[in-house]
């Protein structure tokens, strides 16, 4: 038992503080995606209900592609094909050094993308789930179209989508491992390293796991206080 406390010891004999630090990535990449995610995913709802034909198709393609897209493929097509694009706009203007992607970057603007695809469903049918009348009752209250939206509609729509958005958060925490594939030191590299250094794979997977539930359980209790308090006010059915 020593012996695997050694290996999570902080400090130079251990690999407490590379997991440590690999956490850290791995929490601030998915807390940074997500208001992203949520946002485009929004538009994106708002563009599939518009009146407008070329925004609309606009934004079921975007679903189409990025749902359908595994999320390695998006990827490494938005860090390797960042990478060509911007070696490219650097020699038009001149510039012949190596560009060079970032990787937590590349990692935020992929899973962001594939975030807003989803959500972007969940979102659609939220505003569904609202009746027009509500929109009706604004207008006839004299609020403008953005101020109806604003005041009346996105709170119920956060209320209702909230246990759907939920589900892309908890998604979005696993999908952020996928980013060690484009050397980020994130948990799932770190974790690697460790394991080729020590050759104890069960060991350090098993840490990796018990970490990766430890981040599901904070937001499984998050979320449970956040639809508690978004549906406060709100009549319950009976059973």
């Amino acid at each position: 038992m020593s012996y695997y406390l050694d290996l999570l010891s902080f400090g130079p004999d251990g690999w407490g503080d590379e997991l440590a630090q690999g956490a850290l990535v791995t929490i601030a990449l998915a807390v940074l995606t997500l208001p992203f995610g949520l946002m485009l995913g929004l538009l994106v709802a708002l563009g599939q209900r518009s009146a407008n034909r070329l925004a609309r198709n606009a934004a079921i393609a975007f679903t189409t592609v990025f749902r359908g897209l595994p999320e390695l493929l998006t990827l490494f097509i938005v860090y390797y094909g960042g990478q060509l694009l911007l070696q490219k706009l650097a020699s038009v203007v001149g510039y012949g050094a190596q560009v060079q992607v970032n990787s937590f970057l590349a990692g935020f603007v992929a899973l962001g993308l594939v975030l807003a695809a989803f959500s972007s469903e969940v979102w659609v049918g939220a505003l569904n789930a609202i009746p027009n009348g509500q929109r009706e009752a604004a207008r006839a209250l004299g609020l403008s179209a953005r101020l109806s939206f604003r005041l009346v509609v996105l709170p119920q729509l956060v209320r209702v989508a909230l246990p759907g958005l939920g589900n892309n958060w908890l998604v979005l925490l696993k999908d952020t491992s996928l980013v060690s594939t484009i050397a980020l030191a994130d948990l799932m590299r770190q974790t690697n390293i460790a394991v080729g250094s020590t050759k104890e794979p069960l060991f350090f997977y098993l840490v990796a796991c018990l970490v990766y539930l430890f981040f599901s359980m904070l937001s499984g209790g998050a979320l449970g206080w956040l639809e508690a308090r978004t549906s406060r006010g709100q009549a319950r059915r009976p059973a």
